[in-house]
């Protein structure tokens, strides 16, 4: 890493919280901070990776809102918080009760996002960095907000999430309709109006569904 997470989270944020999830707050990016106008170069000269962190997605937001609003899924369960970034999913399942929750991402500057936001909201969240993808996991419920954007990365995520299904864990994604969700493996357990930065989407509210893996 050429730059310090910490430092460059802590400058090129503010805490917010998110407009669905007002519970929870996170340190993130809005349109006036210079990371938003950041080119995909100037990220690359700093070290940066896509930072996926600095934002609450809708589908994020949508299954926080879940969880807290249904804290039974999570109460007392071990939690994998999949594709992290804020660790806002995270941070309502531990907030719902979950008896421990485990934020995964393979990008190195989330480990320091997911850390200063669980300080923010007074929660312990534990982080792994390793791919899990093809992996059996130690825990009773997997949430994933947000993460059927591309093929490729659909194509491997969806047979393993049906496997973890199969084998007893609650696999619970948030959604906004993005193009590779495998709907037919899946039952709708709630939808949201989220609403999101016009300049990160396509809209200023998203239809956003949390689905199980059946």
């Amino acid at each position: 890493m050429k730059t310090d997470p910490r430092q460059f989270i802590l400058a090129n944020t503010s805490v917010m919280a998110p407009p669905h999830v007002p519970e929870i707050r996170l340190h993130l990016a809005s349109e006036a901070h210079e990371l938003w106008l950041k080119t995909e170069e100037e990220l690359q000269e700093i070290g940066l990776p896509p930072p996926f962190w600095a934002f609450a997605w809708a589908g994020g937001q949508g299954l926080a809102r879940y969880v807290l609003d249904h804290p039974d899924v999570v109460a007392g369960k071990r939690v994998v918080d999949f594709a992290s970034g804020s660790g806002l999913v995270a941070i309502a399942a531990a907030k719902a009760g979950a008896l421990a929750v485990k934020a995964v991402d393979i990008d190195p500057w989330t480990q320091t996002a997911v850390s200063l936001n669980a300080a923010e909201n007074s929660v312990a969240i534990g982080f792994s960095g390793e791919n899990i993808i093809g992996t059996d996991i130690d825990a009773d419920v997997l949430l994933a907000g947000d993460v059927f954007y591309d093929r490729s990365f659909a194509e491997a995520l969806t047979p393993w999430l049906s496997a973890l299904a199969r084998k007893g864990v609650t696999v619970l994604v948030g959604d906004p309709g993005r193009a590779y969700l495998p709907k037919e493996q899946l039952q709708a357990c709630a939808t949201y109006k989220v609403p999101v930065t016009r300049s990160l989407e396509d809209s200023e509210v998203k239809k956003t569904t949390v689905w199980q893996f059946v």
